[in-house]
């Protein structure tokens, strides 16, 4: 799920046709391809990590392996006009189809591109992402409202931004972010929540042309539905939101259990991490700067409970900032008011 990442990007609207090589000469030896809407960082032979090259991070990240005879994507991004974008772009790496999609979890800016993808590409996900898709009306979830509701008000506060700025550059800016916003109000109106359509428990592995790609489900955290791609012989791992390289969103998550969760994931014999928001990154030290902030999160969350303060009070109250260091994202005091509604909820009534 997005930290305010829900405004669609100018690259996600309007698909580009020009594609740029930022090094290398040839497809087999580019290190990052810009195309049309995305950029694709190139993290090892045949995998990819593919980001919008707008003007602003939204939706999930899409790590992309090239098999033999096949393309797997891994999270159909955040509206069907994104997928449609990012199937065009990924053409820029490989004329080989896209046969698979993995969903890391149920969130909607990691599948509400599934929709766009023919019946016979298989959508891989976990047992718990089709029942919740299937069983809940994830378009009326505060997760996804979050996303859709804002945008009414920010677009005025925008315009009037506008009607005073003097900075030819900045208003055009501005302007360009209230066509991203009103744009992505017009793309979700296409929406069709599309679960998946293979479905496993606790792994299912994957061999496409040599390549092993195993799916793991370690357990709640982000999610109860988050899905680990390993990738054994190239020692990555692909993590949704389970694990960023920037504080995850924890509005639905299971903190507890997510600390032990991604002591499974450490365990791994990796190298790299493609996480579903942020960059790619080496090692496991910013895993284990997650677990600290979480048991620190639950801590003081817990005390603030026990004075009596209220969800949004406490938000701006715990005090994350020693972990800035490791996570960009963290600004200053305060945290997202849902991860503590989320804390409070289950220290009421436990799942």
């Amino acid at each position: 799920m997005p930290h305010t990442r829900a405004i669609v990007s100018a690259g996600v609207v309007l698909v580009g046709v020009s594609t740029v090589w930022l090094s290398g000469q040839t497809r087999g030896d580019v290190d990052v391809v810009t195309s049309g809407a995305h950029r694709f960082q190139k993290v090892a032979d045949g995998i990819y990590y593919a980001t919008s090259s707008g003007t602003m991070n939204v939706g999930a990240n899409s790590p992309i392996i090239v098999n033999a005879d096949e393309t797997i994507v891994i999270d159909s991004e955040i509206t069907p006009a994104a997928a449609r974008a990012l199937v065009a772009d990924v053409k820029a790496i490989t004329n080989k189809p896209v046969r698979y999609v993995i969903d890391t979890h149920y969130h909607y800016d990691h599948l509400f591109g599934n929709q766009v993808f023919p019946q016979d590409v298989q959508i891989i996900g976990h047992d718990n992402a089709r029942m919740r898709l299937l069983t809940h009306d994830t378009m009326k979830e505060s997760t996804y409202l979050s996303s859709v509701d804002p945008v009414p008000s920010r677009v005025e506060a925008l315009r009037k931004r506008i009607a005073d700025e003097k900075d030819p550059q900045q208003k055009a800016a501005l302007e360009r972010q209230v066509a991203n916003s009103l744009a992505y109000l017009e793309q979700v109106k296409e929406i069709k929540v599309t679960p998946p359509n293979v479905t496993f428990n606790d792994t299912l592995t994957l061999v496409r042309g040599g390549r092993e790609i195993r799916l793991l489900y370690l357990g709640r955290g982000h999610t109860d539905t988050d899905v680990v791609t390993y990738l054994p012989a190239e020692r990555i791992v692909c993590t949704g939101d389970l694990m960023e390289s920037i504080v995850s969103y924890a509005g639905d998550s299971f903190p507890e259990d997510w600390i032990r969760t991604l002591d499974k994931l450490r365990a791994i014999d990796f190298d790299t991490v493609m996480p579903g928001h942020g960059v790619v990154f080496k090692g496991k030290g910013k895993i284990e700067a997650f677990q600290r902030y979480l048991r620190d999160v639950l801590t003081q969350v817990t005390a603030l409970r026990k004075q009596g303060l209220s969800v949004e009070d406490a938000a701006a109250k715990v005090d994350v900032t020693k972990y800035r260091d490791e996570f960009a994202s963290i600004r200053g005091v305060g945290i997202d008011p849902a991860a503590v509604r989320r804390m409070y909820q289950l220290a009421e009534h436990p799942e």
